[in-house]
């Protein structure tokens, strides 16, 4: 997806070149799924480059679009507000009577906004806030016009905020650290070359949005971790991962380095350490919702709607995941391999937290249930995601297609066993079945559904 400084002159040139023909209402200048996409990216690009962990990303993206979508509701009849569907989600405040309101302008100055207050540093979407309103300035928005929906945006962002802060997550920031414990059989310990502390281990106190409780979705237990059995399941299970890991092909790679989506890659070459960044697990499923909705030709409204409730999967998926992760405290492949051969490496680099099971697995299931819900199960596309990573693109025929390869690329990598990823998108699928069956965002899925 292009950044939004080759989108911005086009839209412009377009205000200028109509503005004469009618006025902003006419043109509806605002309600343009593009710009909404580069909006979400915009905020995928601030997490990116200050390093915020896939589960805290699921949160930023969450409430963003809520935000946003909260301002669709308010201005169409068609869609219907998330508050009261979120058992915990206060109710949104109204428009005004008689006020004249962008309400997609509204739409994207929320999600702006939100996005900045849920990350740092201060400010980071502000400069994009004011280039939202330079382009209503362009086309001659009414002031008053202009005025009211800022206002109206302004009423939905405290709102959302202050109902964000009830989540538990600024308690969570001082909760007990974890205990690493090095010498019980099949737990995890850090892994190389960072040797990270466990990120996270609380994520299971943050209040989920749709889910019962943390464990709503809980896996089967993992196998007992037995490595000197041969016939058994764990040790069975290790050694695919080495001798996988020792025959990838060149398919493989591309698949294990496409879904990689490791947003804090330490590099170790000789005496020198450097950082490299990619999207995390939830930001790869934010571009794709994107490159879906442009597939799909989704009007605005719907790609805000999508948008959300993706998003709403994706955080309790991680909540959900990050539950059993946590409670199984499970060992990585790397540490029990390097047992019987220091040597081996995984392909991608271990993340810092326990195998079982595998949040990227959980995260794509469910998302995957969400867009096949919103787009339909036989869209086909390209995701450009990874170029300006320098990663090739990958054709994607299905989004369950798509969530099951992400799956199967943990193993690809070697970081994860064949059980994490089959049970973490049982898991996943599972809730991403909740959330569609839970949420109506639109008129006519309620009435398809009686």
């Amino acid at each position: 997806m292009k950044s939004l400084r080759f989108l911005v002159p086009i839209l412009l040139l377009a205000a200028v070149s109509c503005t004469e023909k009618g006025t902003q209402t006419d043109l509806k200048f605002f309600d343009n799924q593009v710009l909404y996409c580069k909006t979400v990216k915009k905020l995928n690009d601030v997490v990116l480059e200050n390093n915020f962990p896939p589960m805290i990303a699921a949160r930023n993206y969450a409430y963003a679009c809520i935000a946003a979508f909260e301002c669709v509701a308010a201005g169409d009849d068609n869609y219907i507000s998330l508050a009261g569907q979120i058992k915990h989600m206060p109710a949104m405040p109204k428009p005004q009577p008689g006020k004249n309101i962008d309400f997609t302008l509204a739409s994207l100055f929320a999600f702006t906004k939100v996005g900045n207050a849920v990350t740092f540093p201060e400010g980071s979407m502000m400069g994009y806030y004011d280039d939202l309103k330079k382009m209503a300035d362009s086309i001659n928005m009414s002031p008053d016009v202009l005025k009211n929906t800022m206002e109206f945006s302004d009423s939905i962002v405290a709102a959302i905020l202050r109902w964000s802060k009830k989540d538990n997550y600024a308690q969570t920031r001082t909760a007990e650290r974890y205990t690493v414990l090095y010498n019980v059989s099949g737990r995890w310990i850090p892994t190389p070359p960072m040797y990270g502390t466990a990120v996270e281990p609380h994520w299971n106190e943050i209040r989920p949005m749709l889910l019962d409780s943390a464990s709503q979705f809980r896996p089967p237990a993992p196998p007992v971790c037995d490595p000197k059995n041969k016939n058994s399941v764990y040790c069975k299970a290790m050694m695919e991962v080495k001798t996988i890991g020792e025959n990838l092909t060149d398919e493989q790679k591309h698949i294990a380095d496409f879904w990689d989506d490791n947003p804090f890659k330490l590099n170790v070459v000789g005496h020198v350490n450097f950082v490299t960044k990619k999207f995390s697990p939830p930001g790869h499923w934010m571009n794709i919702v994107g490159i879906g909705a442009k597939a799909a030709n989704a009007d605005f409204k719907t790609t805000v709607a999508a948008y959300a409730e993706t998003a709403i999967a994706l955080f309790d998926a991680f909540i959900s995941c990050w539950d059993e992760k946590f409670r199984s405290n499970y060992v990585r492949p790397e540490t029990e391999i390097n047992k019987i051969d220091e040597n081996w490496h995984p392909y991608i680099q271990t993340p810092p937290f326990p195998s079982y099971t595998s949040g990227h697995a959980t995260n794509s299931a469910a998302a995957a249930e969400v867009m096949t819900h919103w787009f339909g199960d036989n869209l086909s596309f390209t995701d450009t995601s990874l170029l300006e990573f320098g990663i090739k693109n990958r054709e994607i025929k299905t989004f369950r297609g798509a969530a099951a390869e992400a799956a199967m690329s943990r193993l690809y990598g070697g970081i994860h066993y064949r059980f994490d990823n089959e049970n973490g998108a049982i898991a996943g699928k599972k809730l991403g079945e909740f959330v569609v069956s839970r949420l109506k965002l639109k008129k006519e899925h309620l009435t398809a559904k009686n």
